[in-house]
């Protein structure tokens, strides 16, 4: 049974108010809202429209509604624990104190290859938008130098230094602290949503409703499948939970950070959508990774498709810069607990960050994204948030039943049935995912229970294990 232990509740908050343990709490409900909307709004808005409608045809407005509606039965439930558990971790802290140690741990694997892989997978995506930029000035990189090996037919290329550069430009912010990062997230936000405003006001006024038929060309099945297709869209909002630690006032500002950022991206990718399908019919998306720009290109106004294109590039910036944060809190709380090495829980001196970790995290997945292919990156995602969203769900219904007293600042409503339909809706969409990714997942795990009992079940400061291994 020790295999199922559990935090103490208690404990786990003194921990992180001790002195030289707890983050600094520098973060309100704006900077949380603007997180969320950080992570949300990227690739999946200026890249993922395109693929979707071929799925799912105009129907993708569908899509995106279920897709939304998983996360949002989800966000309450990571609301309920956001605000009564402000501690760095996310799910897998919320896992620890109600599901046990080893569920923790497979939840915090699964969470580390997932805000990983974003980030390396964004970055790749990044990297191809900003060589269209310096293209469009006249100036081009050693073609050596402009993508992962194999990742273009006929060209010999090695390294993608575009992304390998980002990453390790966004983890030097990042490791000066969360104040120094929220601002330039702030800017960043802004500049995306008003492209995206802009894309709204000027396409609407070129959509042809006759392209809106048929509306579901794939039926039901279409739309399901791209449903889980584009929620890799939504990934991000749960990075708002990570920051947990770092919120001047959690019991009230996450519930607002996490619900608030995630309707507003959601509204914002309906419209998108059904405007994008409007103007270009959804069968010529194929073989685009800039369907936005494109529908306003075909829409003659190729001057605002020059801004969205901009747009896309700040947008991404903004989802690397929140998926390395959420990674790194992940990593440091597992530190914490003696599951990781200890030296990675470490604070720096000065700025008050994990600062070996958020190295390590930028240095590890920028040279992921310089040296694998953007179609391997992807697989894996969605799976492992989709993973992550039930066991959150299974842990409110868990500790409803074993810690009724805990103040909860938040509570989800319409337990059981909100968390149930989270669980239920998670399941369906992961049925929808290749048996590929699947097998990759089942290896990733594997690998993880290797990892948990070969070093870290022996460390777990829960377990007694790692006094006086500290750094080791």
């Amino acid at each position: 049974m020790s295999l199922f232990r559990t935090k103490n509740l208690d404990d786990l908050l003194a921990q992180a108010r001790a002195p030289g343990h707890g983050l600094k709490k520098v973060l309100g409900p704006l900077d949380l809202v603007l997180i969320g909307i950080g992570a949300i709004v990227g690739t999946g808005i200026f890249v993922l429209t395109g693929t979707g409608a071929l799925t799912a045809g105009p129907a993708l407005t569908v899509s995106f509604v279920i897709a939304a509606l998983a996360c949002a039965f989800a966000a309450l439930c990571y609301a309920e624990f956001a605000s009564s558990v402000p501690v760095a971790g996310s799910v897998y802290t919320y896992s620890y104190a109600t599901l046990g140690e080893l569920v923790a741990w497979i939840i915090g694997w699964d969470l580390m290859l997932e805000y990983g892989l974003a980030v390396s997978a964004v970055a790749v995506g990044w990297s191809g938008y900003f060589q269209s930029l310096l293209s469009g000035l006249g100036v081009s990189l050693p073609v050596a130098l402009t993508a992962a090996p194999g990742a273009v037919p006929g060209a010999q290329t090695w390294f993608n230094l575009p992304a390998f550069a980002i990453v390790l430009a966004l983890t030097g912010m990042l490791s000066l602290g969360m104040r120094e990062s929220s601002r330039l997230n702030n800017v960043m936000v802004a500049v995306k949503i008003g492209v995206v405003l802009l894309f709204i006001v000027v396409g609407a006024r070129h959509v042809r409703p006759e392209n809106w038929q048929p509306f579901a060309p794939f039926g039901v099945n279409g739309v399901l499948s791209a449903a889980a297709l584009v929620f890799f869209a939504f990934i991000g909002f749960d990075a708002v939970s990570s920051a947990a630690e770092e919120v001047k006032r959690p019991e009230r500002d996450l519930p607002i950070g996490i619900i608030g950022s995630l309707a507003v991206c959601a509204a914002l990718y309906v419209v998108v959508s059904l405007i994008m399908t409007g103007i270009v019919p959804y069968r010529e998306f194929l073989g685009v990774d800039h369907p936005v720009s494109l529908a306003l290109q075909r829409a003659d106004e190729t001057w605002f498709a020059g801004f969205v294109d901009l747009g896309a590039i700040v947008g991404m910036t903004t989802v690397i810069l929140v998926m390395a944060y959420g990674q790194t809190r992940i990593i440091f709380a597992m530190s914490r607990d003696g599951l990781l090495p200890r030296r990675l829980s470490a604070l720096h001196p000065r700025h008050g960050t994990p600062f070996l970790a958020t190295w390590l995290v930028g240095g590890v997945f920028g040279l992921i994204a310089a040296l694998v292919p953007l179609s391997v990156l992807a697989e894996l995602i969605n799976i492992g948030t989709l993973a992550a969203f039930c066991l959150i769900a299974v842990a409110v219904l868990v500790l409803r039943k074993t810690r009724p007293d805990l103040p909860r600042a938040f509570r989800c409503p319409g337990v059981p049935v909100v968390p149930l339909l989270a669980i239920a809706l998670c399941v369906t969409l992961m049925t929808f995912l290749q048996p590929t990714t699947w097998i990759a997942f089942g290896v990733w795990v594997a690998l993880g229970l290797v990892v948990y009992f070969g070093y870290a079940r022996r460390r777990s400061l829960l377990g007694g294990g790692g006094r006086g291994a500290s750094g080791r």
